[in-house]
């Protein structure tokens, strides 16, 4: 008898190969840190990006002078506005990658590292833009220059992937269409 075509691709190994010559579980298991490594590194390329469209640092977005001053009080809100919906992007985007390992084994561990090297990015993020903002902005103090307002805005990426996950999973769940029983012979 045959299987699906769905199930040979998801399928273990067969009875005539070796389990413990088997490179497929190897290199998943050995992949597991990339979880947690990508998000912490790509906080980089969302700090410096957060500095280049945020108000008071190069603010790409608006190019309005008036908020072009990192000490102005009205460019606070859109600043923090600008690092809060890169991070809330980069959650969701950080989801829709775990969604397409859902059937896979250890999908809660891969979950766990993701929300963990999301906060990691996060805050690498935050202070890369601060890194940014002191190296190429205009001089300024600490309290008064380009900061983060609302720390609040850090939890955006690891809550994003926690909850788009937990909506993605629960919406294939819901989608899948129960076993049906044995028909007796």
């Amino acid at each position: 008898m045959t299987k699906p075509t769905s199930n040979l691709l998801d399928s273990g190994p067969t009875g005539d190969t070796d389990p413990d010559t088997d490179t497929d579980t190897d290199t998943r298991d050995r992949k597991w840190w990339l979880w947690l490594a990508v998000p912490a590194a790509s906080g980089i390329g969302l700090g410096l990006a957060w500095w280049l469209l945020a108000p008071g640092g190069l603010n790409v977005i608006s190019g309005n002078p008036a908020l072009a001053d990192p000490t102005a009080s009205a460019g606070r809100l859109p600043r923090d506005l600008v690092l809060a919906g890169l991070l809330l992007l980069s959650g969701c985007f950080t989801a829709v990658l775990l969604d397409s390992k859902v059937r896979k084994p250890g999908h809660g561990i891969r979950t766990f590292l993701a929300v963990l090297g999301g906060t990691a990015g996060a805050l690498v993020a935050w202070q890369v833009g601060l890194l940014a903002a002191q190296w190429w902005g205009p001089a300024s103090n600490g309290s008064e220059g380009f900061t983060l307002r609302a720390a609040t805005a850090l939890l955006l990426w690891p809550g994003a992937t926690a909850l788009v996950t937990f909506l993605l999973t629960l919406f294939s769940l819901m989608g899948k269409q129960p076993e049906a029983p044995p028909l007796a012979p």
